[in-house]
C-alpha cells in the first residue's frame, strides 16, 4: 500500500488548507485512516482518524472543532480540512492507514505511512 499526501503549503493564521491522501490499493475501503503531525523539536502528535465506513471520526484535542477528516472511498482518498489555522499547527502532516477498521489515536497501530506534507502557518 502506498499513500501519497498532498495539499500542504504556507498560509496565514486564520486561514484554511485541505490536505489529501491518496491510497494505491482498492482495499483502502476497509482500512481506518489517520492523520498525524510532527512539529520541529516535538513528538509526533495524533490529529484525526476515520473509520473505514466514514461514520466514526476522532480528533486530537488541539484540533477538535477546527479540523475535519473525511474520506472518498470511490477515489481511495482521505481529506483533512483545516480551518482557523494557528501558528502552532505548523508541522509535517502524515497520513496513515490501519488495516483494522476502527480508528485509533495510537501511531503504532498504523501499518502504512505516507511521505508527509509540510504545513506552515504564519502569524
Amino acid at each position: 500500500v502506498q499513500l501519497q499526501a498532498s495539499g500542504g503549503g504556507l498560509v496565514q493564521a486564520g486561514g484554511s488548507l485541505r490536505l489529501s491522501c491518496a491510497a494505491t490499493v482498492s482495499t483502502f475501503t476497509t482500512y481506518a485512516m489517520g492523520w498525524f503531525r510532527r512539529a520541529p523539536g516535538k513528538e509526533r502528535e495524533f490529529v484525526a482518524a476515520i473509520r473505514y465506513t466514514g461514520r466514526t471520526t476522532i480528533y486530537g484535542d488541539a484540533v477538535r472543532g477546527r479540523f475535519t477528516i473525511s474520506r472518498d472511498s470511490g477515489k481511495n482518498t482521505v481529506h483533512l480540512q483545516m480551518n482557523s489555522l494557528k501558528p502552532e499547527d505548523t508541522a509535517v502532516y502524515y497520513c496513515a492507514a490501519d488495516r483494522t477498521t476502527v480508528p485509533t489515536t495510537h501511531a503504532d497501530n498504523y501499518d502504512y505511512w505516507g511521505q508527509g506534507t509540510q504545513v506552515t502557518v504564519s502569524s
